[in-house]
């Protein structure tokens, strides 16, 4: 199984963590996105028109949405990460793996145009990602009255690893997660799962800050 990779790409990296969670062993082909945008030339192109990354290749198919890759990576060697068990843990996997196209919209952008000068609006994106992360901080402190940690079931599922990266990074764009006391203690369990990986500006912080106060109430709207 090869995935065509970039270390920066927080799409590339939700790969690479679900294949560590999982204990998928992947074909690493490091791309040259910045500065040499290889991402957008003609081979890869033959396997992405859309001249993104990652790609996912496994024999004949082939994927370019990282959470078609996070889907068939866990049906492939870690099912219970698919919350399938019942209906509704299904339907919110499904949610929040749409969810995570907006934070990839908003925090990545910022991220982009604050770390990488991709052209944006800065402002804009970030005030879109704060209002993202405002929603998530809500249903996470919801979860939390009920005693559970992560997005759609009792345990972690591909949902918690498609919104984790852009979540983690938003500081690179601008965006403080100080205020949100329920996604830095759910940051943390992710960071806390046996074979998480890093990925730069992601570490294990939980190592070196204090955990959130479970009496912190989060900002509000």
């Amino acid at each position: 199984m090869i995935l065509y990779d970039y270390i920066l790409s927080p799409d590339a990296y939700k790969v690479r963590l679900m294949a560590a969670l999982a204990g998928v062993k992947l074909n690493l082909r490091a791309v040259d996105v910045h500065p040499g945008r290889e991402h957008e030339s003609e081979p890869l192109r033959a396997l992405n028109p859309a001249g993104s990354i990652p790609i996912l290749l496994d024999g004949d198919l082939i994927l370019t949405e990282s959470a078609a890759m996070l889907v068939y990576l866990a049906r492939l060697e870690a099912p219970t990460w698919l919350g399938d068990d019942n209906a509704a843990n299904a339907a919110r996997v499904q949610q929040w793996l749409a969810f995570s196209r907006r934070l990839t919209d908003h925090l990545g952008g910022a991220r982009a145009t604050e770390m990488l000068s991709e052209p944006g609006d800065l402002p804009a994106l970030q005030r879109a990602g704060t209002l993202d992360l405002r929603e998530l901080e809500a249903a996470l402190t919801e979860r939390r009255i009920l005693g559970q940690t992560f997005l759609a079931s009792d345990r972690p599922t591909v949902a918690d690893i498609a919104c984790f990266p852009y979540v983690a990074l938003a500081p690179d764009g601008g965006v403080s997660l100080d205020p949100y006391p329920s996604i830095r203690l759910w940051t943390r369990a992710i960071r806390m799962l046996p074979g998480f990986i890093e990925m730069p500006g992601i570490h294990r912080l939980h190592e070196l800050k204090p955990e959130p106060l479970s009496t912190e109430t989060p900002e509000t709207v």
